[in-house]
């Protein structure tokens, strides 16, 4: 008896000690996301059961504690959780939901789920299988969600895509939602596509009210239409509502095949319109240039740019390359009108435009270049030397071969006037002179071959004699020329043959024969001061280089027409004298 007695106590133990082990939390593991307090320290009021088809109770389920099935219903502080089924942790204030979950929060946004945990206590909720989170401003979907109800946020950190009322849609694998603010923190790679562009950037902060995005890191914004028109970035923001960035470290600006970089970009992607400050840089690799400066403007749509604030311009060729200085610099693009599928590139230079290249330099107020043509126009008081000699007029033209970079020919329109040094080895103040209303100059192998004046053509031109046998040149004299047409020939870089055309009038006079003031065109002025010697000669007004001093040598004219008075003199009629008486 007494043996029976024990038994049925034992059992009885049993059964009361099992039924106290949900009371004492046992079997009920929280995700460490539940442990952490709020910064704000809020505590949540008791969730409050508000409907249920079926209740019950499963000792060994749940631990004991009640679970609610069908049409569930619970809320806590204006938020409603429905489910299928949901266990209630009562002692724990904490639910688990299973099976079309939703949370719906005061504020409207909205949670869907499969499965979701929610902590009273803490307002904590985690969501798995199928979540997806909507409010007002758009809809994120990911395979699990971590919600905060007191800072209202939502994280993921499994990847997700956010889906905006404007249209966009977004790509990341770690996100962070204020649902308050409408701030989401995007983290690694993301994805940010529209109907127009594409965002990729390692770090996002994105602002849905303004529709502000923030970049922290490696950043690209591509046209879709024009994929090779973007934007590159470390550092800045885009407004999608505007379509206005602003960029602020290691940016670019592709547009067109060119690129523009600069301490801080701005680009208005709805205008096409962009601009730089500080180290800017206009670089397009197709022409093989690039301009600098310290203010830039993009046209996107124009497909042009200028460049202002000491810019300087450099065009790469495979031998030598082209600087330039001036003003302000205007490059663009125009359709050729012999091929539509083909552009021409052009540029402009304004005001004090400087030239230097090792075998041609130049100044002039203001240049026109076909860079796709190699045609350069030299405009208002225009000079361009070549080596020892130098030619000026109203407007100069230079004709190149882009494909061989070699210089075809030189036209020069209006008041043309060519100057070369008879003998370039000495410094004597003897120089070849050519001048007429227009002139034309044809090279070869970079070199002047022929000069041809046309239009009251007029030349001071050395005539030398070669020995055949010894090759000695002996100076003949000066030939002064007047006729229609010039035609001048060069041969190793010296004047060898001059023809005088149309109304020809040539007359040699030996050196004792002609003045040093018969010798020089009464505009002659041989520049050297001002010519470029060095590429960095073109970011100044003037190099103001020593002028070159040379030897005049007039000895023989000097001697002759000593001769001449005493003869002159001689050979004049004596006065008788007169003898008073």
């Amino acid at each position: 008896m007494k043996k029976s007695l024990l038994a049925v106590l034992f059992l009885v133990f049993i059964r009361i000690f099992s039924q106290d082990i949900p009371a004492q939390n046992q079997g009920l593991v929280k995700d460490p996301f539940f442990n952490n307090q709020n910064p704000q320290g809020q505590s949540g009021k008791k969730v409050q059961h508000k409907h249920s088809d079926t209740f019950g109770v499963s000792p060994d389920k749940y631990d004991g504690n009640p679970v609610f099935s069908g049409n569930v219903v619970f809320e806590q502080q204006g938020s409603v959780l429905t489910a299928d089924e949901v266990v209630w942790y009562q002692k724990e204030n904490f639910l688990k939901a299973i099976g079309n979950v939703v949370l719906t929060s005061a504020d409207g946004s909205r949670i869907t789920a499969a499965e979701m945990e929610y902590d009273g206590n803490t307002q904590r909720g985690i969501a798995r299988k199928n979540v997806v989170l909507t409010d007002p401003k758009q809809t994120i979907k990911t395979e699990m969600l971590y919600y905060d109800k007191i800072p209202n946020t939502a994280y993921f950190n499994t990847g997700g895509t956010i889906y905006s009322n404007d249209g966009s849609v977004m790509f990341t694998k770690t996100a962070t939602y204020n649902l308050n603010s409408k701030m989401i923190d995007f983290v690694g790679r993301s994805n940010i596509e529209t109907d127009k562009y594409t965002i990729v950037s390692d770090n996002i902060k994105q602002n849905q009210n303004t529709g502000v995005s923030d970049f922290f890191g490696p950043t690209t914004i591509r046209d879709k239409k024009n994929p090779i028109n973007y934007v590159y970035t470390e550092q800045g923001s885009y407004n999608s509502k505007t379509g206005e960035s602003f960029l602020n470290k290691n940016s670019r600006i592709h547009n067109n095949g060119k690129i523009l970089t600069g301490d801080k970009l701005y680009f208005n992607r709805n205008t096409g319109f962009g601009k730089g400050t500080g180290n800017v840089m206009l670089d397009d690799p197709r022409e093989k240039r690039y301009i600098k400066g310290g203010y830039g403007e993009i046209f996107e749509k124009k497909d042009s740019a200028v460049i202002t604030d000491k810019p300087y311009f450099v065009k790469i060729f495979a031998k030598d390359s082209l600087y330039m200085s001036a003003d302000k610099f205007l490059t663009f693009q125009r359709q050729d009108s012999a091929n539509s599928l083909k552009k021409k590139s052009f540029l402009r230079a304004f005001r004090k435009v400087r030239i230097f290249k090792s075998n041609m330099q130049g100044r002039s107020d203001s240049l026109s270049f076909n860079e796709t043509d190699g045609e350069m126009h030299m405009m208002r008081k225009p000079i361009l030397w070549m080596g020892a000699k130098q030619v000026t007029g109203d407007e100069i033209r230079v004709y190149s071969n882009p494909e061989k970079e070699i210089t075809d020919s030189i036209r020069v329109l209006g008041n043309a006037f060519a100057i070369s040094k008879a003998d370039s080895l000495n410094i004597k103040d003897e120089f070849n002179q050519i001048k007429s209303k227009n002139m034309m100059v044809y090279l070869k192998d970079n070199a002047i071959d022929i000069a041809k004046a046309v239009g009251n053509a007029q030349a001071i031109t050395y005539a030398d004699d070669t020995n055949e046998k010894t090759k000695e040149v002996t100076r003949i004299g000066v030939a002064l020329s007047t006729c229609g047409e010039i035609v001048a020939h060069f041969t190793e870089k010296k004047l060898e043959q001059v023809d005088c055309n149309i109304g020809a009038n040539t007359d040699t006079y030996p050196m004792s024969k002609i003045s040093k003031d018969q010798r020089f065109f009464k505009d002659f002025n041989w520049n050297t001061k001002d010519r470029p010697q060095k590429w960095g000669d073109i970011f100044l007004d003037t190099p103001n280089y020593p002028e070159v001093v040379y030897q005049s040598d007039n000895s023989l004219f000097e001697r002759a027409e000593a001769e001449r008075k005493k003869i002159e003199e001689k050979n004049k009629p004596k006065t008788p004298v007169r003898v008073k008486k």
